[in-house]
């Protein structure tokens, strides 16, 4: 997170630095190319602050290089006042004034992928922001071949022209709204989906929805996506051939949630949740992005919904070990589907000369009781486990680049390991490669799990194969009552001082093996492997039976 701000800050000081260094050359300065070169530079770096910055007000840079621009254009020009250049000017202006506007009211309506409707007002006025930055760089550029001003006027009238268009829609759609909804809510109604996977979350995440999407396929009925922020618009649309719904407002969710709508699932705990809830005459379950021993795992807002799926016993009691009390007839043991494709060792192999060990670190969490991360201690466990002639799979949390601290120490563990590729031919995978691979690879490809406390470990337990777990709080004995997961591993201390004693139980000895079967079934249910996904498709389905009781939708 730390990161992110990092860029964004960076970002803006870059294009608003370029911006009024422009504006000073041109209009102060006699150094007119210098200065058009400049403005190029800050409409860049004002493109790059929109993809880092997707909401960012640019309207005081775009006016500020508009006006440098123009001034070093009149320069250019040197006949006097220029009635075409006062018209650009003129239409430069409105259009730096509209743009904002336009893109906001058009990030209010509603905005579908994979379905057969036309929506192109939201569309182009997202892009208008992009498209006035365009224009000002071939307004530079006609400054600086010195062309006529009547050709900067051209482009800037059909600009504005298109700017207009999309004014005049989106206030026909604010003002004379369609009866019945528009054509997004016209799309649904034929489409009828029966249930809707509804998906709020911090950038980056659509790797919770894309784990789910293949089964809830599977379920065999026609299905939505509804998801609150627009940058997983294009990502989760990629990942399925169902339709993908973006709505920004209550509005646009009230006429999303189409009557042949019954249940909805959801995949986290996000707080923009309780705008689907509300709705009353839908079946509402959770069903997690992973299973482990985390804090999070046993959210109290769990009790919001009316169903709970979770992969086995252990995670029912889970709650309870946390304090909270939830309806046993809210919880669905379904198991966890995403682990049928996980190849099993039914009997240990002991004593490997050159085993595969995959590193799972997670990220830093929003909180420091939510901090298991083990990368500022890794690099000794990497080197021993080089020393034992592993090859090890790196494969960190998708958050972790957004904490400065940890992508520095992610890079230093991927160089280790790139030199040692480099040094002894051991085929390491790390960076792209390993986010290449999908989990399930990836724990096929190894034969032993190094992980934080994370729902890695509750994948991984599905193989069979031996895991160990960091102890990153330095809990010593108190850390396998708080994470009964690891009982079944073994648990590396915060100081790596019992390295080589868990690398020995890892890889050669494997004690625990027998306890992790028993372990196996609490945690991931107690289901045929050749019918796994069986139990969640069923439980699905059961929560779609038309016999179920409708109600009347609840009040904001």
């Amino acid at each position: 997170m730390r990161g992110d701000l990092v860029r964004k800050l960076a970002a803006r000081c870059l294009s608003t630095g370029l911006a009024v260094l422009a504006f000073v050359v041109l209009a102060l300065t006699g150094a007119t190319d210098w200065g058009l070169a400049l403005a190029v530079a800050a409409l860049a770096a004002a493109a790059v602050e929109q993809r880092i910055r997707p909401g960012a007000d640019l309207v005081a840079e775009t006016a500020l290089v508009a006006a440098a621009v123009l001034v070093g254009y009149s320069r250019r020009l040197d006949d006097g006042l220029d009635p075409a250049l006062v018209a650009t000017a003129l239409v430069l202006l409105g259009l730096v004034l509209l743009v904002g506007p336009l893109r906001t009211a058009g990030n209010l309506e509603i905005r579908a992928a994979n379905l057969l409707v036309r929506s192109w007002t939201p569309l182009v006025a997202d892009q208008l922001g992009t498209a006035l930055l365009g224009l000002l760089a071939a307004v530079a550029l006609a400054a600086a071949l010195v062309l006529p001003a009547v050709v900067a006027l051209v482009a800037s009238l059909l600009l504005g022209v298109g700017a207009g268009a999309v004014a005049l829609d989106l206030a026909r759609r604010r003002f004379r709204p369609a009866t019945g909804g528009g054509a997004v809510a016209r799309a649904l109604r034929r489409h009828e989906p029966e249930f809707l996977l509804y998906f709020s979350a911090p950038p980056g995440s659509e790797y919770q929805v894309t784990m789910w999407l293949p089964y809830l396929e599977r379920i065999g009925r026609p299905f939505v996506v509804l998801v609150r922020e627009p940058e997983f618009l294009a990502p989760i649309a990629a990942a399925t051939d169902a339709p993908v719904v973006y709505c920004p407002t209550l509005r646009a969710m009230d006429e999303a949630l189409v009557p042949s709508l019954r249940a909805a699932f959801y995949v986290n705990h996000g707080a923009k949740n309780s705008h689907c809830i509300r709705f009353t005459q839908l079946t509402h379950v959770q069903l997690h992005h992973g299973d482990s021993d985390k804090a999070p795992s046993a959210n109290p807002v769990s009790g919001i919904f009316d169903r709970i799926f979770v992969a086995g016993p252990a995670a029912i009691e889970r709650y309870a070990r946390a304090g909270v009390r939830i309806p046993a007839e809210k919880f669905v043991v379904v198991g966890r589907p995403q682990v049928e494709s996980i190849e099993v060792r039914p009997e240990p192999v002991r004593g490997l000369a050159h085993p595969t060990v995959l590193y799972t670190p997670t990220w830093t969490g929003h909180h420091a009781d939510a901090d298991y991360c083990s990368l500022p201690v890794a690099e000794k466990l990497l080197r021993r486990l080089l020393e034992r002639g592993a090859t090890v799979i790196l494969r960190a949390h998708p958050y972790t680049a957004q904490n400065p601290a940890s992508a520095r120490q992610l890079g230093r563990l991927t160089e280790l390991l790139v030199a040692d590729r480099a040094r002894t031919g051991r085929q390491h995978i790390v960076g792209a490669a390993a986010r290449e691979l999908s989990l399930t690879e990836c724990v096929n490809r190894s034969d032993a799990l190094v992980s934080d406390v994370s729902g890695v470990i509750s994948d991984y337990l599905y193989s069979g194969k031996p895991y160990a777990v960091t102890d990153m709080g330095d809990e010593g004995d108190r850390f396998v009552r708080r994470f009964p997961l690891a009982g079944a591993g073994y648990v590396l201390r915060r100081d790596m001082s019992n390295t080589d004693e868990v690398l020995t139980a890892l890889l050669d000895t494997d004690p625990a093996a027998e306890a992790r079967w028993a372990t196996r079934r609490h945690y991931l249910g107690d289901f045929p492997a050749e019918t796994y996904a069986e139990a969640f498709l069923t439980a699905a389905r059961r929560e779609l039976a038309p016999e179920r009781t409708v109600a009347a939708p609840a009040g904001v």
